[in-house]
């Protein structure tokens, strides 16, 4: 008998604060990633998917990103840039390629 499955593991990789594109409030954001791995007999192979995505600590919504915006928010948790221009918020203008909850 053959056992085999699969088991997922959640990263958390940053701790952001962003502008809300559900609530719309100015809250932290948790940046995770999401990895799901082939077992046999209980024992993690290799991994066959990953996913990217954010969660507004405020009210709960949890929003897909890319790998790329996955990259570019890690960038700018680990420069210390949190989305605010002159200490508020909302006010920063959103580039190409940027999270579709910062404004």
């Amino acid at each position: 008998m053959i056992i085999f499955g699969t088991k997922g593991y959640i990263y958390q990789l940053a701790i952001l604060t962003l502008v809300c594109g559900h609530c719309g409030n100015p809250s932290a954001h948790t940046l995770r990633k999401r990895v799901t791995k082939f077992t046999l007999f209980f024992v993690p192979l290799f991994p066959f998917s990953t996913k990217y995505a954010t969660q507004c600590t405020f009210c709960g919504a949890e929003q897909q990103i890319t790998p790329a915006q996955a990259e570019q928010l890690q960038l700018q948790a680990a420069g210390g840039g949190q989305g605010f221009q002159d200490g508020r918020p909302g006010d920063a203008a959103q580039q190409p390629g940027q999270h579709p909850y910062q404004r």
